[in-house]
């Protein structure tokens, strides 16, 4: 332990004289009172320069603190060496049988009792990343996937920096998650212990399903099964399709050679709306090593969702088709066209039927054709895309629209082509895609003043030869109660038929139309109460997380509103519970809910009134562990080569205790530098606070003032 001066060392002789001169102040010598050998103050000698001593003690010693000097000091901890047994605890160990499993878990317990016996730390980690101090017999084997490289990435992180010298990892070398450990780097030294079969096991297994995640309703949908069999050769399997346990379909597959890959493709159709359960199943062989990995479960989201576009025209046109084209590209949308000028049976719409997009070509006309039935949906603010021609009626359209306004003279018009606007940002259109516009034929656009509304935003310009215009070809308006977009000109065919050959594409007219149609037909969520799962699957054994958004009257986010929340399966078993989101924690989990399609439903209650949210959400149960059955004992000796260490077979586990217990474990040590301020030392100032007080205290024993 050393002293360090922040100032020069000199100044402890002035502390020194300070006290000196303090305590020669305090107890200089006083004249003796006659006929006695005491002083005038009442002290005699001894007693005067003992109180002096202390009181030069004490402001010298203060007057040292104000140095501010520091205490350098030197730690050495000694740290022991540390070993890991990294066990994997999932479904694949266990499921090869317990008595080499049970042997090799005897194995590991003596030789953690060995290493412990030699002043080793010996800690244990599974799969789940937990640490057990218990019976290694005990541990559970039920882990539903296995990522070795997570287990050694978590111990490397957790042990840095500390003297961790080998890591044990028990194991069949089998994983479905993560990377390959061979492609990490540790510092440590891996001893692996290969458990399981690496001989193929006479087998069928269903080793994937290939399915849409969403199909419509009254839509066909394919589901294809992946089959690979091993030990099977001149034999035939059945596979079959179920749905609520109905038999939808069933295919013979047949295994040409013994190691085989099959294919078997089924269709079936979206009878109902929700979140579909279907299970594929290979039927049983006799001599299967497992039955486990014949079966796997299909959820299929069923949605009637498309939206109700209506595309009225004034007459026949190209661009009608055009338009057509480009949303039937798209399986969201379900067109209506109708012809005013056509036949009588596709001049008007149903009444009673609603749409969630109007596509107005040349409406409003000039002959006030489309007047009438126009204005039953803008009433409804749904919104409208115009594309106007030489036949469109400028001043309805000006009252009708809140992009923009037309002052044009009759019969007049002007050719145009489009140049995209780098301001407009609400769609990721690609700029350098959208040169190809100056190449397209120009568009007939009506010839006067443009002035847009406010909060229209252009996504085109009128460009009239290589000058470029103020006036919009493309604008839209999605701030207005009713979203609206105004195409300014007719030639959309034009383009199309152009752009194809330029590029054999119609890709970028078409995305632009798309994008349009999609920005302004989209809907708002004017709920109070939102809530949803983060995901729409989960694997099961995992937590099921849900947000929560609650809104008041001005859609101000609030909190502290108690939520009921209820979960029901497909067999109708409902789950209820209860919480209260706050400004801090937003989300409410559910553990261990087994596999299978759920719907939810949350209900709350704002300002007296009853608020609802729901949806549906789908556990899967992956059996990854049953997918793979064979062990990989090539990659154990790769990763104990890389790493300095050694692969051992359950019967050698005696080689791995006297390999770890024979060699040598030095322990480590570790210097620490401390520096420390005097001042901070708490002891010091009851010393000075005592000696202080006695000074004080003989004082006034002895009558001094």
């Amino acid at each position: 332990m050393d002293f360090i001066f922040q100032s020069s060392p000199w100044w402890i002789f002035v502390c020194l004289l300070v006290g000196a001169v303090y305590a020669f102040a305090m107890y200089q010598p006083l004249p003796r009172l006659a006929g006695s050998g005491a002083t005038v103050g009442g002290f005699d000698k001894r007693t005067t320069y003992g109180l002096a001593a202390l009181r030069f003690v004490v402001v010298s010693f203060l007057c040292f603190l104000l140095l501010n000097p520091l205490i350098r000091s030197l730690r050495t901890l000694t740290e022991k060496p540390k070993v890991v047994l990294a066990i994997d605890n999932s479904e694949s160990i266990a499921g090869t049988g317990r008595p080499n499993l049970d042997k090799a878990l005897v194995g590991l317990q003596t030789l953690r009792q060995q290493l412990a016996d030699k002043g080793l730390d010996v800690s244990i980690r599974t799969l789940a990343d937990t640490v057990t101090n218990g019976d290694l017999t005990q541990i559970p084997f039920t882990r539903r996937t296995t990522d070795l490289s997570a287990l050694l990435a978590g111990i490397r992180s957790d042990y840095e920096g500390r003297n961790l010298t080998d890591v044990v990892l028990v194991t069949d070398g089998i994983f479905n998650q993560g990377v390959s450990p061979t492609f990490g780097q540790y510092p440590f030294a891996v001893q692996t212990v290969g458990l399981g079969d690496t001989v193929a096991k006479k087998d069928i297994q269903l080793k994937g399903i290939i399915a849409n995640r969403i199909a419509y309703l009254g839509n066909q949908f394919p589901v294809q099964a992946e089959i690979v069999s091993n030990g099977f050769q001149g034999r035939n399997a059945t596979v079959v399709l179920r749905q609520n346990g109905k038999e939808l379909g069933r295919q013979s597959v047949n295994f040409t050679k013994n190691d085989t890959f099959n294919q078997v493709n089924f269709q079936t159709t979206a009878t109902q709306k929700g979140v579909q359960h279907f299970v594929v199943e290979i039927l049983p062989q006799p001599g299967e090593f497992s039955t486990r990995n014949n079966r796997q479960d299909v959820y299929l989201d069923v949605i009637d969702g498309k939206e109700k576009v209506l595309l009225l025209a004034l007459a026949p046109h190209p661009d009608v088709k055009a338009i057509r084209n480009i949303l039937e590209r798209n399986q969201n949308y379900e067109l209506d066209v109708r012809i005013l000028t056509g036949t009588p049976a596709e001049a008007t719409p149903p009444a009673d039927k609603t749409y969630d997009l109007i596509i107005l070509h040349q409406i409003p006309d000039n002959g006030g054709v489309g007047s009438p039935l126009i204005q039953k949906y803008f009433s409804k603010n749904t919104p409208v895309l115009f594309v106007l021609g030489n036949q469109s009626s400028l001043g309805p359209f000006n009252t009708s629209n809140s992009v923009v306004q037309v002052s044009a003279q009759p019969s007049q018009s002007d050719k145009v082509t489009g140049v995209f606007n780098p301001e407009f940002r609400q769609l990721n259109l690609d700029p350098s895609r959208l040169e190809i516009l100056s190449k397209l034929p120009p568009m007939s656009v009506p010839y006067g003043d443009y002035r847009l509304q406010p909060g229209s935003e252009v996504v085109l310009w009128q460009q009239v030869g290589s000058i470029k215009t103020a006036k919009p070809l493309l604008a839209l308006n999605v701030t207005s109660p009713r979203k609206t977009a105004v195409l300014a000109g007719e030639g959309l065919w034009a383009w199309r038929l152009e752009e194809f050959a330029l590029t054999d594409k119609q890709e970028v007219v078409d995305e632009l139309i798309q994008k349009v149609i999609q920005l302004i037909s989209v809907k708002e969520d004017r709920r109070k109460l939102r809530v949803y799962p983060i995901r729409n699957e989960f694997v099961a054994g995992e937590k099921v997380i849900f947000e929560t958004e609650l809104y008041n009257d001005i859609y101000e986010e609030i909190f502290d509103k108690p939520v009921r929340l209820e979960i029901s399966d497909e067999k109708g078993v409902t789950r209820s519970y209860n919480y209260t989101p706050t400004s801090t924690n937003k989300r409410f989990e559910i553990s261990r809910l087994p596999e299978g399609a759920y719907r939810f439903k949350a209900t709350v209650t704002i300002n007296d009134k009853a608020e609802q949210s729901s949806g549906q959400f789908v556990v899967r149960d992956l059996q990854l562990e049953a997918l793979n059955t064979t062990a990989d004992h090539g990659m154990l000796r790769q990763l104990a080569q890389q790493t300095g260490g050694q692969f051992y077979a359950v019967s050698r586990m005696d080689d791995l205790v006297k390999n770890l217990t024979s060699r040598s474990h030095p322990a480590r040590l570790t210097s620490t530098e401390e520096m420390n301020e005097l001042i901070n030392w708490k002891w010091l100032f009851f010393v000075v606070l005592t000696l202080a007080a006695i000074e004080w205290g003989l004082r006034k024993f002895y009558g001094g003032y």
